[in-house]
């Protein structure tokens, strides 16, 4: 024990203040890089791809007052559109365009492509 605490104290002596700030540096864009993977990690369940002419995940329930992110990972335009009072409308997305929407009120949202009906799905608002 007695040269633990005797490391421990030359480890602490050789640890100047300019050293703590080549630390801090160092690992700086290190932490926040954590910080903002975990950011869109906490991101991702509010997202919803287009892909293969389909929305997916199919079906999403969310909290209200989350905002629900469309992406176009297909090759050609698509819409979103919600069916019942038109709440939400998107323009085209083309290649990679995104589409967000933040639903305020509880409730089940149906949606389409209007340029190709049969994709559909569904936002539950809890």
């Amino acid at each position: 024990m007695q040269t633990f605490l005797s490391n421990l104290r030359l480890a602490a002596a050789r640890f100047t203040p300019g050293r703590a700030v080549i630390i801090a540096m160092l690992l700086g864009p290190l932490v926040g890089a954590m910080l903002a993977l975990g950011a869109v990690a906490a991101e991702e369940p509010t997202a919803v791809a287009i892909d293969n002419f389909t929305f997916g995940p199919k079906e999403l329930t969310v909290p209200v007052g989350t905002t629900v992110k469309w992406t176009n990972r297909d090759d050609i335009p698509h819409t979103v559109v919600e069916t019942g009072s038109r709440v939400f409308r998107s323009k085209a997305l083309d290649t990679d365009d995104t589409f967000s929407y933040t639903f305020a009120n509880a409730g089940t949202f149906t949606y389409f492509c209007s340029l190709h009906p049969q994709m559909t799905g569904k936002i539950i608002v809890k």
